[in-house]
């Protein structure tokens, strides 16, 4: 018997209130011009990632993005309380907002890339918040609901992290023959639901069931509610005949556990990839005491997992004191390939910030680390960039609207029950800070403390006085530090906690031929040439110069920790997410002594080593000196962008992590 197709029809509108700021505002905003950072670089990535085509057919630029993305989370505002009877000044808001979108076109606060490019789109006004948040987790234990939501939510844009609690004790071959027919309707939830039904028939005895995929549309289609084009239905064939696969190879004893699920779920990220979905990021959490956990990327042993195993950062957890033991096995893992990452569970379920205990039951994590997340839980982010405020009190002001924005987001409900459930008890935020490491070069380690401390407080005070006014629990936490991908690029400092890899850099961009960007980009003497990877793709050369903050090959490995343990102390309560960067012949015999002296005091990290093995053609980054630099800028003209447009923007498809780079 065939399973009625569930493909979720979606007319009754999520956000049915709409709020608009004033057209003199609006008219006196586009009248302004965006600094972006970087030369032309920062701005060449806003319009080949976030700037879309407007619903009169025109194209963004920067005061267009920034009116619908304040449209758009006042629009979740307004809804909430008009749906829960609250009271809803406009007068007030409208003052409020417009101060939020002058604070936002100068770039001290910014929403996350999700935010930038989907906020305040009809997608998001009919179809829910699921999209706007960054990250999110879940549990194995039922394999079959964790594959479709990571699938759903993946699909969604949104980073998934997994641990390997699959028992995989009910699990039996199933019966080929006479399969019944399962027609895959064209949508995220068919292509999720096709994969749920596939595990169950091994794990739940269900029947077994033949895809037919004639309803999916062909490559090359347009997706008009999320964006982007059609893959066709090749990636789902593919991710269906991996699953059946590995679960067969399980049944037959040939792999364990362990392998199987990271297997599935890996193959489901590489899937939704080749999809041309924006975005795909794993995580997988282990077992310190599991070795084939540990083994998953070591490729001489395991060959066919080079195919699926680098979707995802793969993490440790440790659970107890006694895990501390093995950090000598975790450090010996690390000088051999940069991975474990470590997450520290005693510390997040215990404390908020370091030291200061406030319990939750967290126990998962999102792929770049700097969130923990229960079980189908979903974290919205927005960031700040201490560089572009005027002083002190400007820079206290963007923590403010950044903590309104995402204590916002967290009012509006997804698509899912599960996630909703959670969303609702915990409404976890995350307000992080990029350009750290320029403030502590610039300022020193007391100024930086100090802001850290206040600002702290300041969006607490923030976030409880949102959320009693919206009449919703108040944030279980609120504050982190995002690596910041392309979101530091357009401002144009230190991404995160990071420091700069080079002072003076070439940045490669690469861009559809199709686009009109690349004609842009011609015509003002960007060097460019083919990509050597990619087909009908160009690859543009920006130069930059990344300020007098130390590289990061300066600053010791025990530094970089410090910094970490400084962060998670004084301003986070989520986690902080680092890569720290070491020497692999000076730091990499000291691992492990880093390891037990920082472990114990933070929640997360990952280490890599400085080298200049592996480098490639057409590196994203690459080191240049000053005279190089100097030459390069003086062959390239002012771009003019005023008369672009044909362009509705493509995130990067992977995790902007270090480590996933």
């Amino acid at each position: 018997m065939s399973p009625k197709n569930k493909e979720i029809i979606h007319s009754k509108k999520v956000v049915k209130e709409r709020f608009t700021l004033e057209k003199t505002f609006c008219e006196e905003l586009i009248g302004k011009k965006a600094k972006f950072g970087f030369g032309g670089f920062g701005e060449a990535v806003y319009y080949r990632t976030y700037s879309r085509i407007k619903p009169d057919g025109t194209q963004e630029h920067w005061a267009d993005t920034v009116i619908r993305v304040i449209n758009g989370v006042l629009s979740i505002r307004k809804d909430h309380y008009l749906s829960n009877a609250l009271v809803w000044d406009e007068v007030k808001w409208q003052h409020y907002a417009q101060k939020l979108a002058l604070s936002m076109f100068d770039m001290q606060w910014l929403p996350p890339g999700r935010g930038l490019w989907i906020m305040g789109t009809k997608y998001i006004y009919d179809r829910g918040g699921a999209a706007l948040n960054n990250c999110g987790a879940v549990d194995t234990t039922d394999l079959s609901l964790a594959a479709e939501w990571t699938m759903d939510m993946l699909m969604c844009g949104v980073g998934v992290g997994f641990n390997t609690a699959w028992q995989g004790d009910t699990v039996i071959l199933p019966d080929k023959k006479n399969p019944a027919v399962y027609i895959i309707p064209d949508s995220r939830e068919g292509w999720a639901e096709s994969v749920k039904l596939l595990i169950e028939s091994y794990t739940k005895q269900t029947p077994w069931f033949s895809f037919d995929y004639s309803l999916i549309r062909p490559e090359g289609s347009p997706i008009h509610g999320f964006g982007g084009t059609a893959s066709g239905p090749a990636p789902l064939k593919e991710l269906h005949l991996r699953i059946e696969t590995y679960l067969d190879t399980y049944c037959n004893g040939k792999i364990d556990k362990t392998r199987c699920v990271a297997d599935v779920m890996n193959a489901i990220g590489v899937c939704v990839v080749a999809g041309n979905v924006r975005r795909s990021a794993e995580i997988a959490l282990g077992s310190v005491d599991d070795n084939s956990f540990l083994e998953l990327k070591d490729y001489r042993k395991n060959p066919e997992r080079a195919e699926i195993g680098w979707i995802s950062n793969n993490t440790v957890v440790l659970t107890k004191t006694e895990d501390l033991e093995k950090l000598p096995l975790i450090a010996e893992h690390i000088r051999e390939n940069g991975e474990p990452g470590i997450m520290n569970l005693m510390n997040v379920q215990k404390y908020a910030r370091y030291g200061e205990e406030a319990k939750e039951s967290a126990s998962l994590a999102n792929p770049c680390s700097e969130i923990a997340l229960e079980s189908f839980e979903l974290c919205n982010l927005s960031e700040v960039f201490p560089s572009r405020c005027l002083n002190e009190d400007g820079f206290y002001q963007a923590m403010e609207y950044a903590t309104f924005y995402a204590s916002t987001v967290s009012l509006l409900m997804t698509h899912r029950h599960e996630t909703n459930a959670v969303i609702s008890r915990n409404r976890r935020i995350g307000v992080s800070i990029s350009g750290i490491a320029d403030m502590l070069d610039r300022a020193g380690i007391a100024d930086l403390t100090s802001r850290l401390k206040k600002g702290y407080k300041l969006v607490r005070s923030v976030n409880q006085r949102l959320a009693v006014e919206a009449d919703i629990p108040l944030s279980i936490r609120v504050t982190t530090v995002k690596p910041s991908g392309t979101i530091s690029q357009l401002v144009g400092c230190s991404p995160g906690m990071h420091f700069p890899t080079f002072q003076y850099a070439i940045r490669r961009i690469r861009i559809g031929n199709i686009s009109p960007i690349c004609s842009v980009l011609k015509e003002a003497g960007v060097p460019y040439e083919k990509d050597h990877y990619s087909a009908n793709t160009t690859v543009f050369e920006f130069p930059i110069y990344q300020g007098q903050t130390r590289k990061a090959k300066d600053v010791p490995a025990e530094e970089q920790f410090s910094l970490l343990t400084l962060l998670q102390r004084e301003w986070s309560d989520n986690m902080v997410s680092c890569t720290v960067y070491f020497d692999p012949k000076i730091e990499g015999p000291h691992i492990e002594h880093m390891l037990s002296k920082f472990v114990p005091l933070i929640k997360s990290v990952s280490m890599l080593p400085h080298s200049d093995t592996g480098a490639y053609v057409q590196m994203p980054y690459e080191g240049i000196t000053k005279e190089q630099y100097e030459a390069r800028i003086s062959r390239i003209s002012n771009i003019d962008w005023s008369h672009f447009s044909g362009s509705d923007g493509i995130e990067s498809r992977f995790c902007s992590n270090d480590a996933c780079d």
